[in-house]
């Protein structure tokens, strides 16, 4: 298993592919470290109508981030939040250094909205005839369930079908039954494309958009709408981007961080505890061969903030042996036999060791249920950093002492 670890963490990685099936087992990095572009999107929210500022934010991220996926743009990290009055969403895709690239990825997501018609008295044309107007009916694109292309039976052009949700389908009904002889007007990205006139109450969920399409254009918009309709407009306020250089620069001053670290807790272990330390520094090496191949297989994307997640559960990762080391001395030290104080400091050590493991998976657990992307990338790498740990301190290290334990010489004073 360490062997095949191995394998999938260096650089000569093999690619998985069972069928259709793909997987290129390379590190996933973050925009902070490939480097990428962030656009920054002011989210129109009519709160003044009663429109709920966190279900619409949520339903923009998740259209975008279908969006993005979509084109082949894995692992966009979108955010939203609240400046001032302004409602946000900020996009970040790593490897993406275009923004123009960026935009057209996000691309022009269709609003879709249906409107009823409304007489309005107080404005009269020329001749005295009211003139019709739309206001909204709370039917959007967030109720749509799937965009088909079909063809009119009698003109033979395209025309697109729309399927609504449960929610959506009782709305629809409810609109046509009230608005039976009036139009019902479907907008798109605020234009009006088609206005047909209710000729009775539809209660199959579904609707036709007959807007003089070509094929090519309807096969386009249909797949727009199936990546997910924005159920609010957005607006780009903003765009920055993140050069590969300064990702570089990140990533061997991070590599440089876990190297010295990884060393140096080695190089202390080997001094203080001898033997016991020569097997711990092998335990932390597979564990960190056990670690960056987890990384790849799930796949995990890296940034900083999880680099240094994993940086700090080196510490766990010695933490156990630690343990195991200072109960095993105390009994070697009380005359007991070698085998006899390993396997009693083991015993004697795991209720420390579990306790200490368990509060910090709590907090990782915590801390990636209620932090923000950055804080989640470091409660990530550092909670499965400390689950690994804890494998390693109870299969590897116990298992190579115990193999170590059963050579006589090795049980000399100076080894220990």
């Amino acid at each position: 298993m360490v062997g095949l670890s191995a394998w999938v963490a260096s650089p000569w990685h093999p690619s998985i592919t069972i069928g259709s099936f793909q997987r290129d087992l390379t590190y996933k990095l973050g925009l902070d470290l490939k480097g990428g572009t962030r656009l920054i999107y002011q989210a129109k929210i009519d709160t003044a109508n009663g429109q709920d500022p966190a279900e619409a934010l949520a339903g923009v991220r998740d259209v975008i981030e279908r969006r993005v996926n979509s084109f082949g743009v894995s692992e966009p990290l979108i955010q939203t939040n609240k400046s001032g009055d302004e409602y946000r969403v900020i996009v970040e895709l790593a490897g993406v250094q275009d923004p123009e690239e960026a935009k057209k990825l996000i691309g022009q997501t269709p609003l879709l909205d249906f409107r009823k018609e409304v007489t309005n008295n107080s404005e009269q044309s020329t001749d005295s005839i009211a003139l019709p107007s739309f206001e909204q009916t709370g039917l959007s694109g967030k109720n749509l369930k799937r965009a088909t292309v079909e063809f009119d039976q009698v003109t033979g052009t395209p025309q697109i079908n729309l399927e609504f949700d449960s929610e959506g389908s009782e709305l629809f009904a409810k609109i046509t039954k009230e608005n039976i002889g009036k139009r019902i007007a479907i907008y798109l990205d605020g234009i009006p494309i088609s206005a047909p006139v209710v000729q009775s109450e539809i209660t199959n969920g579904q609707a036709v958009i007959s807007g003089g399409f070509a094929l090519d254009e309807a096969k386009q918009l249909v797949r727009n709408l199936n990546s997910g309709a924005l159920p609010v407009p957005i607006e780009l306020i903003g765009q920055t981007v993140i050069g590969p250089s300064l990702g570089k620069t990140a990533i061997s001053k991070s590599l440089l961080a876990g190297t010295v670290g990884l060393a140096a807790v080695m190089v202390w272990m080997i001094f203080y505890y001898r033997l016991p330390g020569i097997v711990a520094s092998i335990a932390l090496i597979i564990y960190a061969i056990l670690f960056l191949a987890i990384i790849k297989l799930l796949p995990i994307t890296l940034t900083l903030a999880g680099i240094a997640g994993l940086i700090m559960s080196i510490g766990m990762a010695v933490d156990a042996n630690v343990l195991i080391f200072e109960r095993f001395r105390e009994n070697l030290k009380l005359g007991k036999t070698v085998p006899f104080a390993f396997k009693e400091g083991f015993t004697s050590a795991w209720s420390s060791i579990n306790a200490s493991n368990v509060s910090s998976l709590i907090t990782g657990v915590v801390l990636y249920g209620f932090g923000t992307s950055i804080v989640r990338g470091f409660a990530l790498t550092f909670a499965m950093g400390t689950i690994i740990s804890m494998f390693t301190a109870i299969t590897v290290s116990r298992g190579l002492l115990a193999l170590v334990f059963t050579l006589q010489w090795t049980h000399k004073k100076w080894m220990l």
